[in-house]
């Protein structure tokens, strides 16, 4: 099959709407389940080259978690520590690499992943179906499912839930096209690969860069890569915690990705671990009380309705306590897919506690944010590759 009939294309407005391949040879994705929309595989597509090359970066198995064509999280599977299992809702259930990968990708902005499209590197196993299933979302594409993990995705949304399996061995041509206002346009698709070797040019006084630090950096990089420009990406442990997309700004960008990151730290405070719920609040209803708890609308659920959220009236949680919490965070790495063109991204990037930097270089003011990380004893590498899409 060579062509696929959408139900619409971005709105319910444009219509007919159809994925298809113009050279005539076969679609590389199969819908098991569902009906896929315009917007689903455009977060498919997207997702799947992401999770792939984060395979092939790290050897480890890797998530993402898509919204509006850019990731709200991205990881690679490694083991949850139990403050991590509390704040992503998984419990003591026994999870395989994949699943941690998925949690991680999910947890990273639980807001912003709500009603996601997820992207499996790896065959879709029982762990990881059953922690999709529990979540809201419109979709999963991966190279495979099991029976088992088959069957229950199958059943979410009454049958209704999207299952898409690519075929792992397609290659794209490497010239890509798309129309704008009926006005075609051509590149060269983006085939730089991110390695090891992309943060050799080390500029900053401080030079030692950690193993970690080296397959974060490389999280960061393979996540921009496939981010709505501008976009910076914090990563800590294998994991994206802050992505900021789609900003034309890249100060305001660093602002809105490093307040992400800031969030996803204080989910893990004392205070937010130890707030007693409602039984029966639902996880969506949950995350937007702990995103209001930890936030400056504090007081909008700790008002005189607040026990239809909380079972005991939880104790605020100050800026003073939120300001000593995040003073010790360290060891957080941060990508920018083009140069930053101001010192200031780098002292905000300090306020979220990060320690290795990745971008481009090439500004004018190159000195000044070199001299903004020495003064904070950061690593900066200068990659000399620019990563925008659009």
């Amino acid at each position: 099959m060579n062509e696929l009939q959408l139900k619409y294309g971005c709105n319910p407005n444009q219509k007919p709407s159809r994925i298809f391949m113009a050279d005539g040879s076969a679609l590389p994705v199969e819908v098991l389940c569902g009906r896929p929309g315009y917007i689903n595989f455009l977060d498919a597509l997207n997702g799947w080259q992401l999770v792939k090359e984060l395979k092939e970066a790290t050897g480890l198995p890797a998530a993402t978690s898509f919204k509006h064509v850019s990731p709200a999280g991205a990881a690679v599977g490694r083991p949850l520590s139990d403050v991590e299992r509390k704040m992503y809702f998984v419990g003591k259930r026994e999870l395989t690499p994949l699943a941690c990968a998925y949690a991680r990708a999910r947890g990273a902005d639980r807001m912003s992943s709500f009603g996601d499209f997820i992207a499996l590197s790896d065959v879709c196993d029982e762990a990881t179906a059953h922690l999709i299933s529990i979540e809201v979302s419109d979709g999963v594409i991966a190279p495979g499912y099991t029976e088992e993990a088959l069957e229950i995705l199958k059943a979410k949304r009454k049958g209704g839930y999207n299952v898409i399996r690519i075929d792992p061995d397609y290659r794209p041509d490497p010239i890509e096209r798309k129309q704008v206002f009926g006005v075609t346009f051509e590149q060269g698709r983006n085939e730089l690969k991110i390695d090891r070797e992309m943060f050799k040019n080390i500029v900053s006084r401080n030079k030692e860069l950690t193993e970690e630090a080296l397959i974060d950096l490389q999280i960061a990089m393979i996540t921009l890569k496939y981010t709505q420009s501008n976009s910076v990406c914090y990563v800590y442990n294998g994991q994206a915690i802050g992505i900021g997309a789609g900003q034309q700004s890249r100060i305001h960008c660093t602002r809105l990705a490093g307040g992400k990151a800031d969030n996803w730290f204080l989910r893990q405070h004392p205070k937010v671990l130890g707030l007693q719920f409602q039984k029966g609040l639902g996880r969506a209803n949950r995350d937007n009380a702990i995103d209001l708890y930890i936030g400056p609308e504090w007081r909008d659920v700790l008002n005189d309705d607040w026990e239809k959220t909380f079972a005991v009236r939880p104790e605020p949680l100050t800026e003073e306590e939120k300001r000593e919490w995040l003073d010790q965070v360290s060891g957080v790495t941060l990508g920018s897919d083009a140069f930053f063109p101001f010192g200031d991204n780098i002292e905000r990037a300090f306020k979220s506690g990060v320690k290795y930097v990745a971008e481009p270089g090439g500004s004018i003011r190159d000195d000044a944010v070199i001299a903004a990380c020495d003064k904070h004893d950061m690593v900066l590498c200068f990659t000399g590759i620019r990563l925008f899409h659009h």
